[in-house]
């Protein structure tokens, strides 16, 4: 007589089969091992950071301190205030900043960076002396004027024109590149030269002249706005445009035939601005390129570097 145990046991394992047989149990297949259950792996740390630069405690230039001449610096980390010769100076964002010496500069200028704990960091520098030349000229010393009487009378209202121009405040990161000479020629006047007028002596030349013929395109330096463009010629500078560069720095193109830009137009270096001419006070064809920033006289070729022909 079959037990009760046996029973259960037979009535168990038909039950087993029944559920394989419906697919609601896999078969067990005794020689297949369940495959191994791999460790978590995190996930990887980010690279570290890179190091942070050291703070820059001191000012760091660019450029030869010579009259005439323009440096690039950067101010010490932290400058909030800048001065230079006792008079504020603009710093971009990235603390860049321009300065530069005038013709007739001083043997010492300094440079006040004042930071936001209120401490000062002070560089004087050394100002090397230029080298001019005395030209004479056979032009007529008021220029395009009849007259002394007529230069007088039209003299003021030039000056204040061009004081206007300069004295506006405009964008521009033209001052940080690479000056390029407006047109290539015969180098006719030098930057800082002492001139004589047909025996009168007058100012110093406060520009560069190349000649060429009437007619020739002249180009933009550097990125700029134009400031002024002369709607009628001045007497001595004839045809004049101005174009400013930024933090104070701006060039002025005189004698000019013919000008293709107008006033507020934004221009890009290598542009086209205007031709070349004869207008104002010149004996001859050329362009004189002047450059100032501030109240300081410049001499092109120390932003340009040696002309090529």
């Amino acid at each position: 007589m079959r037990s009760k145990a046996a029973d259960r046991f037979r009535r168990g394992a038909a039950l087993a089969l029944v559920a394989v047989l419906a697919g609601c149990v896999p078969p067990v297949d005794a020689g297949t091992q369940p495959a191994p259950r791999l460790p978590v792996q995190p996930d990887p740390a980010p690279p570290p950071a890179p190091p942070r630069p050291p703070a820059r405690a001191d000012f760091a230039l660019q450029g030869i301190p010579e009259q005439g001449a323009v440096m690039v610096g950067r101010a010490p980390d932290g400058t909030r205030a800048l001065a230079f010769d006792g008079k504020a100076i603009p710093v971009a964002a990235d603390g860049r900043f321009l300065i530069a010496f005038d013709r007739d500069a001083s043997a010492e200028a300094r440079l006040v960076a004042t930071l936001a704990d209120g401490r000062e960091v002070v560089r004087p520098i050394a100002v090397a002396p230029g080298r001019w030349r005395l030209e004479h000229i056979n032009a007529p010393y008021r220029g395009s004027a009849r007259n002394d009487a007529d230069f007088e009378r039209r003299r003021p209202a030039e000056l204040a024109q061009i004081a206007a121009a300069r004295s506006k405040q405009v964008e521009s990161d033209g001052w940080r590149q690479a000056f390029r000479w407006p047109v290539t020629g015969r180098l006719s006047g030098f930057f800082g030269s002492q001139r004589v007028y047909q025996g009168k002596p007058g100012s110093y030349h406060s520009g560069t002249d190349v000649a060429v013929p009437a007619g020739t395109p002249f180009a933009a330096p550097a990125d700029g706005v134009v400031v002024l463009a002369a709607a009628a010629p001045f007497t001595l500078e004839g045809n004049l445009l101005i174009v400013d560069h930024g933090m104070g720095l701006s060039s002025a193109f005189l004698h000019c035939q013919r000008l293709d830009v107008k006033l507020g137009d934004r221009v890009v270096q290598g542009q086209r601005l205007g031709t070349v001419g004869q207008t104002g006070r010149a004996t001859g064809p050329h362009m004189h390129w002047g450059l100032k920033w501030r109240d300081a006289r410049l001499d092109p070729a120390k932003l340009a570097g040696p002309i090529g022909d």
